[in-house]
């Protein structure tokens, strides 16, 4: 395993895992602190990827606890934590992973499919709660569509729409906005200005307060309602 090639959430996650050993007085690190890690990166690619193919995080993060008592712990002084063959083989079953998708380090999807590779407790725990390797792999493309792993941050690249901005057109259609009444001559405007053959980039401006979410909004709606 390279350290070079792993993405810093995966350094993050790497280190989360060994703390959590430590913590626990584990003699070895083990994929059970691997996946609690992974798990438990809020601001990781893992979680949104679980979620995705249906996984209840909280559910199984109370079973990943389960687990991780159930492991040997060491009394008295502490010795140097060892790494458990499992996660040996979980990292080069990711290494695998990264090859086969021409990604250049070594992220935290990968590892996660290095896991469900292994086999073993945890990989059955991930898939009886819905991450199969093949949904996994199908929720990858979803979420990371045509981009490889380049650089060490790959995750500020997935998603950055859907990761910093609000869709107001599905929230539209699902009821979430509220009325717009009295703005029906500036979405008007904005309309227009949007179905020129050119120079169709309307841009609101204003002071804070006055009212351009609400323009935004009132588009959505006639958007999402024809």
């Amino acid at each position: 395993m390279r350290f070079d090639r792993l993405t810093v959430k995966t350094q993050e996650a790497l280190q989360a895992a060994q703390r959590e050993a430590e913590t626990r007085r584990h003699p070895q690190l083990d994929a059970e602190h691997l996946a609690w890690a992974l798990i438990r990166q809020d601001d990781g690619v893992v979680p949104p990827l679980l979620k995705k193919v249906g996984v209840d995080l909280a559910g199984l993060g109370r079973e990943l606890a389960q687990e991780l008592d159930r492991l040997p712990r060491v009394t008295g002084a502490a010795a140097q934590l060892q790494v458990s063959p499992r996660v040996q083989e979980a990292f080069n079953k990711a290494e695998q992973e990264a090859e086969r998708l021409q990604d250049e380090y070594l992220s935290t999807e990968h590892l996660l499919l290095g896991l469900l590779d292994v086999g073993g407790a945890i990989a059955g725990l991930l898939s009886k709660w819905g991450a199969s390797k093949a949904r996994v792999l199908a929720a990858m493309t979803e979420i990371r569509g045509t981009q490889r792993v380049t650089d060490p941050n790959p995750e500020d690249k997935y998603q950055a729409l859907t990761r910093y901005s609000r869709d107001l057109t599905d929230l539209a259609r699902k009821g979430k906005l509220d009325p717009v009444i009295g703005r029906d001559e500036e979405i008007r405007r904005v309309i227009q200005v949007l179905s020129r053959r050119s120079k169709n980039n309307p841009v609101l401006i204003g002071d804070p307060g006055v009212g351009k979410t609400a323009i935004a909004e009132g588009l959505a709606q006639r958007i999402a309602h024809g």
